[in-house]
């Protein structure tokens, strides 16, 4: 099993390619809004280092969001067409989940609750905790709240990149965010167990409606 995972969805990007048991290649850039240069070449770099084709991957995994509308989008659009046009499945991984991911892995958590920035005084938020095999399961829904109702619905320690947006003096664990290597820990299993989706199916999550509109407000890009 050869399994290729991507993240873009917060406004950096990572490339991972796992085995069923190890890491074989990861590379990250933290150059803010970099992905659309960054993603394709970082892709390459890791085939060539591993020794792999496309052809060779037996999925690939992405950030399907939420997190920054245009970082989400990309990652979607890249695995979409790598997918189709190589005739592979596609695992979607949450990216909120892979932000409990990589606070199990950066700090040791078993129990988070993590909390995005999703500007407009809002939040991306869910509760997560470990499971048997070590990963980061959902307990509750995936939601975008306000401050205040975000506060209501803290369950557990809270990390990512809104956390001090509700608890100002809560900064251990703020710089808390997933890479590919999150995805990869979280995709491996589903693709032990052969759980995937098509390409056309690989549709990325806003948890916004309307959010063109809304990033359009901002003055964002």
């Amino acid at each position: 099993m050869k399994l290729l995972a991507l993240e873009t969805a917060n406004e950096q990007c990572s490339v991972s390619i796992v085995d069923e048991t190890r890491g074989l290649f990861f590379q990250s850039d933290e150059r803010a809004k970099a992905q659309t240069q960054a993603i394709l070449p970082m892709i390459e770099q890791g085939l060539q280092q591993t020794g792999l084709q496309i052809s060779d991957l037996t999925a690939i995994a992405f950030s399907r969001g939420p997190g920054s509308f245009s970082g989400v989008r990309i990652n979607a659009a890249v695995t979409q067409a790598l997918a189709w046009s190589n005739d592979l499945p596609v695992i979607p991984v949450s990216t909120l989940q892979a932000v409990a991911q990589a606070a199990f892995r950066q700090a040791g958590l078993q129990q988070v609750t993590v909390m995005l920035d999703a500007r407009m005084q809002e939040v991306y938020i869910a509760s997560f905790q470990l499971d048997q095999h070590q990963l980061m399961q959902l307990v509750d829904e995936e939601k975008l709240l306000d401050y205040q109702q975000a506060a209501a619905y803290q369950k557990f320690t809270v990390v990512g990149s809104g956390s001090v947006l509700i608890q100002p003096d809560q900064e251990q664990y703020r710089q808390i965010s997933a890479s590919a290597e999150d995805i990869a820990v979280i995709a491996r299993f589903d693709a032990m167990q052969q759980q995937w989706v098509s390409a056309e199916q690989a549709l990325p999550v806003y948890l916004r409606d309307n959010a063109w509109k809304k990033i359009s407000e901002q003055g964002k890009p």
